[in-house]
């Protein structure tokens, strides 16, 4: 496996990496979470998705244990699994890298391509999790703060989804530390989204793929 892509992006941009053997090793530290469906992952150099593609296969094959007698619940949970994977990358090549790796992982498992309606919802919702930017600034490319959906499955084909700002969700140490004015506070009380959205099947994530602008896609 190649570690680098060139040495000027080492130099440039200290990029190197993870060899598979270490994203397991890695992986195996949390496996109650690395194995769960909604288990939430972000990683915040992502590159083109050596731990992200891991930790979608481990999900995808929990799904297999628990969904594979029905069609149904299986592409829906598969698609909630990958709805868990967060990343954030500062080069644009590598972004692109590492949807189109996510996509064909989830597409292999459920064998699709783009003429099924999930395929394009996954397509839309990588473009929503995986972000161009920065995540020591928590900027996006564009400058504007980093927004993240949180997606979350109602059952019988329903999804919601709700985004917050980065910035916003990585203060939760503070707030919540112990002699903080706000540590007896609830999460609920401290975080509100900035949108939640209306709820969402397949299909209508499939058509928000659709409105992509095709130079964004």
């Amino acid at each position: 496996m190649t570690l680098i892509k060139s040495k000027k992006r080492v130099a440039d941009h200290g990029e190197v990496f993870t060899p598979a053997w270490l994203v397991d090793a890695m992986l195996n530290l949390v496996q109650g979470e690395a194995d769960r469906i909604d288990a939430r992952f972000l990683e915040p150099a992502c590159g083109s998705g050596n731990f992200l593609v891991r930790v979608l296969q481990r999900k995808l094959a929990a799904v297999e244990i628990k969904f594979s007698k029905s069609d149904f619940e299986r592409r829906h949970y598969a698609l909630l699994g990958l709805m868990c994977i967060y990343g954030i990358e500062l080069l644009a090549d590598n972004v692109a890298e590492c949807r189109a790796n996510m996509l064909d992982v989830l597409a292999e498992y459920l064998v699709i391509d783009n003429a099924d309606d999930l395929y394009r919802a996954a397509f839309f919702v990588l473009s929503q999790n995986l972000l161009h930017g920065d995540a020591l600034t928590m900027r996006a490319e564009n400058g504007k703060p980093i927004t993240f959906a949180e997606w979350g499955y109602l059952g019988k084909g329903k999804f919601q989804r709700r985004d917050f700002r980065l910035d916003v969700l990585t203060g939760s140490s503070a707030f919540s530390a112990e002699g903080s004015l706000f540590a007896q506070l609830g999460k609920h009380e401290i975080f509100t989204p900035i949108k939640t959205w209306p709820t969402m099947t397949v299909s209508d994530l499939a058509a928000a793929r659709d409105g992509i602008p095709q130079e964004a896609a």
